[in-house]
């Protein structure tokens, strides 16, 4: 199987991974995939970011393949029993392919909306493991057992831990690949890394009795550096844009306001089923989980245009209009400012005739740009990432990089004021005095 890809150009599943791939691509719960798109509301202010959530799963298959093309060039280092099989290589693939498979409509803004949500990667494990879902059977078509192994992949565990930790880690191929078509797709150049010297430069080392795929030598820093800065940038100037979070707020009114409707026993025209019984903190049947998709929910907002709730009707003509809020930022470590700047907006919205809950948000975006695991046990974690230096115990990246030692375990906070565009004078007005 060949595939063009705008990212990695010519995708090729061969031999095996053919058999594997082409038995989950056929699935309806993969094809789904289709109809979520990967960055959300993200279209709204980088018209090229079109692109869904089944590309990005098929890009991480591909640098699957890759990884364990390097894992057999140096696994001989390890004990036989610990060395990559045939089993072990499809349990990866096709966890790598389906790591995503549990996504609802709008990327993670879904089920953050959603009261009492179940997150995406509860409902993936629960696609695996259902024996109703094509992707099981097409999982167990593959070998007894294929179903289980993977959703335990994508939870950390599997008999071969570096694995488990490459599908879903520190560095593994999840980010792997959508830093890069993250940042093709919207045209900027900060998520831009170099992937083949970063794959290259892997190899194994050994922590707590544990093996691990660590970077060889220094020569293997700059690309690594660069993958986390690559991340950090991305976060600041795409995933975390302001006119993204602004659009995202609007979505967040419309679904609290459908909610109300649900429980007031006036629930608007189209309506998904699955919606319905989220906003009465009902179980949502997998059935109906999948059938939202970004599709769904796009005609839904269309027929609220015209809802009898002017309220609804309202929010919903801004979003398909692009008629996004404004954002103010506020000072990043003062949390009372922050209490008292949407104090005061929500007031001027309530004075301008507005439902100030559904119209003023304070929106805090957070992202930590690297992490490593607590140390204060007796013996080191292998989870994080290792570097290996000629003639030198293994150490974390953190002790050898000076960037990533800076920026090791720092949070980094941008609180914005959201706010309606009409508001926004007489709310600058009013908050003035608390951004300086």
């Amino acid at each position: 199987m060949i595939l063009r890809d705008p990212v990695h150009g010519l995708v090729d599943f061969e031999g095996d991974a053919e058999v594997v791939v082409g038995a989950l691509l056929r699935t309806r719960e993969v094809q789904r995939l289709r109809r979520i798109r990967q960055l959300g509301l993200a279209s709204l202010v980088f018209p090229g970011a079109e692109h869904s959530r089944f590309a990005h799963a098929v890009g991480a298959a591909h640098v699957m393949t890759r990884l364990t093309r390097r894992i057999r060039a140096v696994h001989d280092a390890l004990p036989r029993e610990r060395r990559l099989d045939d089993e072990a290589a499809r349990d990866a693939l096709a966890a790598s392919l389906l790591h995503d498979l549990g996504h609802g409509p709008f990327s993670h803004l879904f089920e953050e909306v959603q009261p009492g949500a179940r997150h995406h990667e509860a409902w993936t494990e629960d696609i695996l493991r259902d024996p109703g879902t094509e992707v099981n059977a097409a999982l167990e078509g593959l070998g007894r057992g294929t179903a289980e192994r993977v959703a335990a992949m994508l939870h950390g565990e599997h008999r071969l831990p570096y694995l488990a930790r490459a599908v879903s880690g520190t560095l593994d191929v999840d980010r792997a690949d959508y830093l890069l078509r993250d940042s093709h797709m919207t045209g900027v150049r900060y998520g831009l890394y170099d992937l083949d010297w970063l794959l290259r430069s892997l190899a194994f080392g050994e922590v707590a009795g544990e093996d691990v795929l660590a970077v060889e030598g220094r020569k293997g820093l700059p690309p690594i550096e660069g993958f986390f800065l690559a991340r950090h940038f991305m976060y600041q100037q795409v995933y975390h844009h302001k006119a993204t979070r602004g659009a995202e707020a609007l979505i967040r009114g419309i679904f609290v306001r459908v909610g109300e409707l649900v429980r007031d026993g006036s629930p608007p025209e189209g309506l998904p089923d699955a919606m319905r019984r989220a906003a009465r903190g009902e179980p949502v049947p997998l059935g109906e989980y999948l059938d939202l998709d970004d599709a769904a929910l796009l005609h839904s907002f269309s027929r609220w245009e015209r809802s009898r709730d002017p309220v609804l009707a309202q929010l919903a003509q801004r979003l398909r209009a692009r008629d996004l809020p404004k954002t103010v930022p506020l000072p990043a470590d003062d949390e009372g400012r922050w209490a008292a700047a949407l104090a005061r907006g929500r007031d001027v919205a309530a004075a301008a005739g507005l439902r100030p809950d559904l119209e003023v948000w304070l929106d805090v975006a957070e992202d930590t740009p690297y992490a490593e695991p607590d140390e204060s046990a007796e013996s080191p974690s292998p989870r994080g990432l290792w570097v290996l230096i000629r003639h030198r115990p293994i150490q974390r990246l953190s002790a050898v990089s000076f960037l990533l030692g800076e920026l090791c375990g720092k949070t980094l906070r941008t609180p914005r004021l959201v706010f309606p565009t009409s508001l926004r004078g007489p709310i600058v007005d009013a908050i003035e005095d608390l951004l300086v």
